[in-house]
């Protein structure tokens, strides 16, 4: 097999194997393509979760099973508010006082 590559490529599989990273040019390689196949294998399980959550949905939908969208926003808010009520309200000044024990320490 023929690779034919730019020159900025080549530089860089260059520098992995002077750096000591990678034993051979063929090393660089083996380790990219399999890069290459991990990512290939993540993104299409992923596009499949997401054709069954639509799916899932239209076929929710075609039950009659669906919701609001301005509820599910309005609902949305609510649980940001209260998540932001829950914060720990601290001063802006220098008398803050850490509220872990980690930052206690520190």
């Amino acid at each position: 097999m023929d690779i034919t590559l730019t020159p900025e490529l080549e530089q860089y599989l260059q520098s992995k194997v002077s750096s000591g990273e990678y034993a051979s040019p063929n090393e660089v390689f083996l380790v990219g393509i399999r890069l290459l196949q991990d990512l290939e294998q993540t993104y299409q399980g992923r596009f499949e979760e997401l054709r069954n959550e639509v799916r899932f949905g239209l076929e929710a939908a075609e039950r009659g099973e669906v919701v609001d969208s301005d509820g599910v926003f309005n609902r949305l808010a609510a649980i940001l508010a209260d998540s932001e009520s829950l914060k720990p309200k601290t001063s802006k000044g220098n008398d803050y006082a850490p509220q872990t024990s980690l930052g206690q320490q520190l």
